[in-house]
Order: C-alpha cells, then structure tokens, then sequence
C-alpha cells in the first residue's frame, strides 16, 4: 500500500472515530446544527489540508477538536447567526445521554457549554481541553465548576431529580 493511500485510511478512520465529538464541539459554539455540519465540513478540510505533518496520532483528537472550534468560532465572527427558538437540538445530544440534560446543557452560557461538552460529552481531560481550547488550565477548571453549579441550579428550577 502506497504513503497516500495509508493516509487517507489513517484520516478516513479518524473521521469515523471523532467526527461526532467535532460536531458536538462545534455545535456547543454555534447556535444551529445546520452551522455546526457547516464547521464540521470546513475543519476536515483543514484537518486533510495539514495530516500529514500531524506527528502522533494519539493526539489526533484534541488536535481535530481545536480545529472544529476554530472554524466554528471562525463562522460564528462571519455571521451573527439568529437563535431560531423552534430548533430542536436533538441531533447534536448524544444517544445515550438523557435528553433533559442535554437540552440544559446547551443553555448554558458559550464558554461554559464548550468546556461541559468537552469534558463530560467527548472525554476530553482538563489539560485536553486546555490545549484544545487556547487557554490556562484553571479557566478550564472554573468554567466547568461554573457550569456544574449553573447545571445543578437549571436541574432544580426544571425539577429534574434523576438524570
């Protein structure tokens, strides 16, 4: 088997394996799920456009993460996009996931929503989501104690009790 075509196996596998956890990323940015495919679409090109000086492949996914981010801020800075209220945010939840929560989740305020999603959704760890994210590992940590707190509060004004 040729360079290339070990390549486009090695992309095409990591695709299948994190493109849900970029679409989450992406939608936890972005108001819609229309924009979130949009972001999604422009960060593989931009990933396939750089793989190959991509040098370990355990780092693919923060690395395919903060690419998502990135476009998906990128597309957020293009166009203030109009929250359309009647949206059902189901697509982006994952399955196992109890809905309820999920929907709690993305009304959270951006930047705490990004670092929840990052954190319980994808599994990504607190020095992940700071590489992936730009920014000190103690913003990670208050953002996700915000949203925790924020969460528990959203829990109890919604009377949710068990997840």
């Amino acid at each position: 088997m040729d360079r290339e075509q070990e390549q486009r196996e090695q992309f095409a596998a990591l695709v299948r394996e994190h493109g849900r956890a970029m679409f989450r990323a992406a939608r936890a940015v972005l108001n819609s799920d229309a924009d979130a495919q949009d972001a999604v679409g422009e960060a593989l090109l931009r990933a396939w456009q750089s793989f190959g000086r991509l040098r370990n492949l355990s780092a693919a996914k923060p690395w395919l993460l903060k690419i998502a981010v990135n476009c998906a801020r990128a597309q957020l800075r293009r166009a203030r996009p109009v929250l359309p209220l009647e949206e059902a945010v189901q697509s982006a939840a994952p399955e196992e996931t109890h809905q309820g929560l999920w929907e709690l989740v993305q009304a959270l305020p951006g930047d705490q929503r990004l670092a929840v999603t990052l954190y319980y959704y994808d599994g990504l760890s607190v020095g992940e989501i700071a590489q992936t994210l730009g920014i000190p590992h103690g913003t990670v940590k208050s953002r996700l104690a915000r949203g925790r707190d924020r969460l528990r509060d959203l829990c109890i004004e919604e009377g949710i009790d068990e997840l």
